[in-house]
């Protein structure tokens, strides 16, 4: 039987910045448009001229579409419209909104990721400012934050979004489906700048494996020659166990998180502020990231009204060794990076450290020593790394080495 009508979109009194559409075919009369809109005096024909050209380039000839604005910029009316044809007449035929020159920044692997804001995936009014809060990372989820019968729409969305947002410098993330399922979200996003994707519920290497064979066939077919990084999300018993694997699957596995709802739930137990029944499963991915020479994440905390909480919890796991964790509120961010970022004592040990090794290469040392202390190599690279992480959160001026000799 052939569809003959499809809605896509969200609708509702709190919804903003969406729209609502409803697509239905016809043998006759060509394109009506049925506008309804706060803003149809000041952007009404904006709005039709561009669903025009929508369906035009999809080419559908005779139709009635219906939408209900609720503040949609164009790139959500395009991902809707664009939702409806595909699931009436199952074109692979896209549309791609233009690339924002802002939106085109790569990252390094070892850039610092101390916080990641989860934002759903079909939800573009939590996208739109997001970069503002200043996150290390924006996640557009495509997994457990979209509901099973708006997967569809919300590969389009965040592909647009991926294009369209400017995210004011955070790095561009994706949460895809779990695999195998995630490997159909591929082609919506390996295409367009994103940074790095999340792979959820990772009890594998085959599965690192498998998700980068399709990647390098997607860069390949769109000439996209940057790195994609990976950072696989472990919640399960098994997943644990077999983190070291996982966190040397690719070297573009940039880190590992470790998902604390799934992981209890897969125990059996209940999570508790005081994470004592994660402990050992946290302590096997710092350990496993570690030795890999990669990031070890945290989970969220999931209280958003708890800031002391999350507090002591970003205290507690830096103190395990973890770089950083998710959040799902942008009040969480500004306590996350006070908390993991290097105490003032810290900082100044690590430029001591820094400061000595300087010395002992300017003489030609094979050496260096800390007053009567030998410093290894592993102690410089750490005193380094905090350097760096003071200079990125404005703790430090990056000139300090320079002014301190000249003074």
């Amino acid at each position: 039987m052939i569809m003959k009508n499809a809605s896509a979109g969200n609708t509702g009194d709190k919804v903003r910045s969406d729209c609502f559409v409803t697509l239905e075919l016809k043998d006759s009369g060509g394109i009506v448009i049925n506008l309804k809109s706060k803003v149809n005096t000041m952007y009404g024909n904006n709005i039709r001229n561009q669903c025009t050209s929508l369906l035009e380039h999809f080419e559908i000839k005779n139709a009635v579409l219906d939408i209900e604005d609720k503040g949609a910029l164009p790139y959500t009316i395009a991902a809707r419209i664009e939702s409806v044809v595909k699931q009436i007449t199952g074109t692979d035929k896209e549309f791609w909104p233009d690339q924002l020159e802002e939106n085109t920044s790569l990252t390094k692997k070892e850039d610092f990721r101390f916080s990641r804001l989860y934002l759903p995936g079909n939800t573009p009014s939590m996208m739109i400012n997001a970069g503002i809060h200043k996150p290390n990372g924006i996640i557009l989820d495509l997994e457990d934050a979209v509901a099973p019968a708006k997967k569809g729409e919300a590969q389009l969305l965040v592909r647009n979004a991926l294009r369209q947002v400017n995210f004011y410098g955070a790095e561009r993330m994706v949460r895809i489906n779990q695999i195998p399922k995630g490997l159909e979200d591929l082609k919506y996003i390996v295409p367009h700048k994103v940074n790095l994707l999340l792979v959820p519920k990772c009890e594998s290497a085959d599965q690192i494996l498998q998700l980068e064979t399709e990647i390098d066939k997607l860069k390949k077919a769109h000439n996209v020659t940057h790195s994609i990084w990976l950072m696989p999300i472990i919640e399960s018993a098994l997943g644990i166990e077999k983190a070291f694997e996982i966190a040397t699957a690719s070297p573009n596995v940039v880190s590992l998180a470790i998902g604390l709802e799934d992981f209890t739930a897969d125990l059996g137990v209940k999570r508790t502020k005081e994470a004592t029944e994660s402990l050992y499963a946290r302590m096997r991915i710092v350990n496993a990231c570690k030795a890999a020479g990669i990031q070890p994440i945290d989970s969220v905390f999931s209280d958003v009204g708890d800031m002391e909480g999350l507090a002591n919890n970003v205290k507690m796991s830096k103190s395990l060794g973890f770089e950083g964790m998710g959040c799902i509120h942008p009040r969480q961010i500004r306590v996350i990076h006070e908390n993991f970022a290097p105490e003032a004592d810290e900082i100044e040990k690590a430029k001591k450290i820094v400061r000595a090794f300087v010395e002992a290469e300017k003489k030609g040392l094979g050496v260096v020593s800390l007053g009567t202390k030998m410093i290894d190599p592993p102690v410089v690279k750490r005193a380094q790394k905090n350097i760096d992480l003071a200079i990125s959160l404005g703790l430090l001026d990056e000139n300090w080495l320079i002014e301190e000799e000249q003074n």
